[in-house]
């Protein structure tokens, strides 16, 4: 057998060229053919790429996008001056002008960084005044102070609301598309009758029946900000939900047939941890853009709100009453409105565009 073999090699050591054979026959070429590959040549080969995770991943590819990046500086900058403008800024929100105890009644309806006679007096006499950077309201209020509460109750809505709609959604989606069959269908029939309720409607009555019945302590937290924007939240835990469930639902009923589902369950895995360690990351990227896209809508929804005056209660401030309270005295005092409209745009277009960045980072099924 071994002669066999040798007898079917050329002198090369090669085995021989059989016909219609796809082998080489080296023969035919020189040693210059075949050189060694360079240094350089060999790094061009080298295809290794330092190990990442999806997150890092995610967020290279995040910061690339100059549109979302622009986004998060604005919202950046939104943020810090709302937390520090009123450790300056000596005025309160609900605080009417005065110089030296004596209440300022020529300070109403004050044009951006001007004084009332009172205060030019009193800065003449030698005293200071912090200025009124966006003027005063009809109440001798200081109106920057007020757009800056404004606007952190309006993030606040936001976030809180779309944390409310991402947990009860998630928990309701998850348990409905990992069960399936019968639950799932009653599970999902319960969505749509919630999709066919006036959420406008019910806030609304809300509003009215919560305002009866609830007495909150002069003072606190809920008792500034109205049974108006308790009913909203409300509204959003029992109806804004439906969307984030339906989306988890179908990221589950086609994750669930995968391979390591089904090994995690041979194993004796409760559905509980399923879900938890193996399910809801594979979604993560769908949690992620929709709950940055959920913000924009609860502050535009807010804002709504707010203006047609179900908001937050007096003299609570919010970027929609202040829109709303500035529509009066349109003809005259435009900058009034300009400052808490121009706030809810940059705040809702960041928002929009961030979540569409997130969604051109973290979604896999997308080509960049």
């Amino acid at each position: 057998m071994a002669q066999e073999q040798e007898k079917n090699r050329n002198p090369n050591g090669l085995p021989k060229k059989q016909l219609l054979s796809a082998q080489i026959d080296l023969k035919k070429f020189s040693t210059a053919d075949f050189a060694p590959a360079t240094e350089e040549e060999k790094r061009q080969q080298d295809v290794m790429s330092e190990s990442t995770t999806f997150f890092k991943d995610g967020m290279r590819k995040l910061f690339k996008n100059p549109l979302a990046v622009g986004s998060l500086i604005v919202l950046a900058v939104i943020i810090v001056t709302i937390i520090v403008a009123p450790m300056i800024v000596p005025y309160r929100y609900e605080e009417i002008l005065s110089v030296n105890g004596r209440r300022d009644k020529g300070a109403k309806n004050l044009a951006p960084f001007t004084y009332s006679q009172m205060e030019e007096k009193y800065i003449a006499e030698g005293g200071e005044r912090f200025p009124h950077i966006f003027g005063t309201d009809e109440q001798c209020r200081d109106y920057f102070i007020r757009v800056i509460y404004g606007t952190r109750i309006s993030l606040v809505v936001g976030l809180f609301a779309s944390i409310i709609v991402l947990i009860i959604g998630m928990l309701y989606g998850s348990i409905s598309g990992y069960l399936g069959g019968k639950v799932d269908l009653i599970m999902m029939r319960i969505v749509d009758i919630i999709y066919s309720l006036p959420d406008m409607l019910i806030i609304i009555l809300l509003s009215v029946v919560l305002n009866e019945v609830l007495q909150f302590p002069s003072g606190t937290l809920l008792a500034r900000l109205g049974t108006g924007m308790i009913s909203l939240f409300i509204v959003f835990g029992l109806l804004y939900w439906v969307g984030m469930a339906r989306l988890i639902r179908g990221q589950i009923l086609s994750i669930k047939e995968n391979e390591y589902i089904l090994a995690a369950r041979s194993i004796g895995a409760k559905p509980g941890r399923i879900i938890r360690k193996h399910i809801l990351p594979n979604c993560l990227s769908v949690i992620i853009i929709s709950t940055a896209l959920q913000i924009p809508s609860a502050i535009f929804t807010e804002s709504f709100l707010s203006f047609v005056g179900i908001g937050v209660k007096a003299p609570m401030p919010s970027l929609g009453s202040l829109a709303n309270a500035a529509r009066g005295g349109l003809q005259s005092y435009p900058y009034k409105l300009v400052f808490p409209a121009l706030i809810i745009c940059l705040i809702v277009l960041s928002l929009n565009l961030l979540g569409d960045g997130l969604r051109d980072a973290f979604d896999p099924k997308l080509k960049r």
